[in-house]
């Protein structure tokens, strides 16, 4: 399964796909609590290209199905935008997709991307706390909890995955 994914930096021609995505309040309960309007999602669509134009190999990634040329969600590999020196972690999957592994190989994916672009980059991931299976993939993948509560008006919590030689210990603002 796993060299069937395929990781593609989105373009803006991919903003139909996108939305259709996004615009589930089954798919985003655990991101933003509701499906998003098309205008949310444009205005978050242009900040991820604009993202994806500032280094090769970070951004925000669809997921595709190589053999089916399904579209089964999308990742991102990002600094961390309250610690640079940070990566950030994230994916969403069509619900289909849900609890057939594709996590666990999307975050597979991501980590050793981290680790080609720098091995000692500590990594976060950010969750909503009631969303078990995000947690349980991350603390699979070695990521521990430092922060719970409300940021940015939504339950949050965010775990870290340490890496020798990066910053010290996060703090609850990391």
């Amino acid at each position: 399964m796993e060299d069937n994914l395929v990781f593609k930096k989105y373009i803006p021609e991919d903003f139909a796909d996108y939305y259709e995505l996004v615009k589930s309040d089954q798919v985003m309960r655990y991101i933003t609590g509701k499906g998003m309007s098309e205008a949310d999602a444009k205005t978050t669509f242009d900040r991820f290209l604009r993202t994806n134009q500032l280094d090769p190999r970070l951004g925000y990634f669809k997921v595709v199905d190589i053999d089916t040329q399904t579209r089964i969600g999308e990742c991102k590999l990002v600094h961390y935008k309250k610690d640079e020196s940070v990566f950030e972690i994230g994916y969403l999957l069509k619900e289909p997709f849900w609890r057939k592994g594709y996590g666990t190989l999307i975050c597979e994916h991501l980590l050793a991307l981290a680790s080609a672009i720098d091995p000692n980059k500590h990594i976060v991931g950010i969750i909503d706390p009631a969303n078990t299976a995000s947690r349980r993939l991350l603390k699979k993948f070695g990521f521990a909890s430092f922060f719970t509560g409300v940021e940015d008006g939504l339950p949050t919590e965010k775990l870290c995955l340490k890496r020798s030689g990066g910053n010290p210990t996060p703090s609850t603002t990391f």
